[in-house]
């Protein structure tokens, strides 16, 4: 099984890929959790503009993502796993849940480094928060990513299967808690015990500097809750919340020419170790 699903990684990838943002799609049509206020045929078509933007320029870039790079390890025996005769069902665990504290650890640093900060408010800065606002990554954000990934596959010798199923698992589940769906509160709850659910996430994508800094999971739910940096829910409630960040409010930011520059304008303002609310007042000065 493994070596088939290997075999077919870009059948495996798109596949998942598409069947979950068609599900979710649905998903927020049938069950909203909040009311859509911009066009989604704007938004959606700039951030999938993106994503297909940052797929060309990783493949520019890298000539061998992680995957690739994990059999180029394993068939070179560098790398944790590489060394220690652990059985293959404990590497691959072991190796997604790693992957996933260095995901939350990057995160962290993304939001916390002024000049990491204008490169990740990209992905702030969209107005309204949808299945599609799971994609929506600057390309250089998305090539540092990359950069980061490899390294932790590198230093961990994570299995390829590991690999793909960690990066199969993280897409799909980026989807589903940037959606745009109300889950019952008896599930939510329930689920967001191990994993990060769209009430959860949510509230990462808040004006408000002190919930923006918080709940940075992607996957697993316990980073945050062991970390302190876990937020149950946003002080407005999901309905009332505003999602975004000061410096961009104009719905023209929701293009994809002004999605690129982003990173380029205004101040640094709204990162973890801000210093406070006045450099939010001078960011909302200097959006123009």
């Amino acid at each position: 099984m493994a070596d088939f699903l290997l075999s077919q990684e870009p059948l495996v990838r798109g596949g998942v890929f598409l069947l979950v943002l068609a599900v979710m799609a649905a998903a927020e049509v049938a069950s909203p959790r909040r009311r859509r206020e911009i066009p989604r045929v704007l938004r959606w078509t700039n951030n999938l503009a993106l994503v297909v933007l940052d797929t060309a320029v990783l493949r520019l870039v890298f000539p061998v993502l992680a995957v690739g790079f994990a059999a180029i390890a394993q068939a070179r025996g560098f790398g944790l796993f590489n060394t220690l005769e652990a059985p293959a069902w404990l590497a691959v665990a072991a190796s997604i849940v790693i992957l996933d504290l260095v995901v939350y650890l990057q995160h962290v640093l993304f939001h916390a480094v002024p000049g990491l900060w204008r490169l990740h408010r990209v992905h702030h800065a969209d107005l309204e928060i949808d299945v599609t606002t799971g994609l929506r990554f600057h390309p250089i954000e998305i090539l540092l990513s990359m950069a980061i990934k490899l390294a932790a596959v590198a230093a961990l010798g994570a299995p390829p299967l590991a690999v793909l199923l960690f990066e199969v698992i993280l897409n799909g589940m980026a989807m589903f808690n940037h959606s745009n769906v109300k889950l019952p509160d008896p599930l939510d709850r329930a689920l967001r015990l191990v994993l990060v659910t769209p009430d959860m996430h949510r509230v990462h994508h808040s004006i408000r500097p002190e919930e923006t800094n918080s709940n940075y999971g992607f996957n697993l739910s316990w980073w945050d809750r062991l970390l302190g940096t876990y937020r149950p829910q946003p002080a407005a409630g999901h309905e009332g919340m505003t999602i975004g960040i000061e410096l961009f409010r104009e719905p023209r930011q929701l293009w994809l020419d002004r999605m690129l520059t982003q990173p380029f304008r205004g101040p640094a303002s709204g990162h973890a170790l801000d210093p406070g609310p006045d450099s939010s007042a001078g960011a909302a000065r200097g959006s123009g």
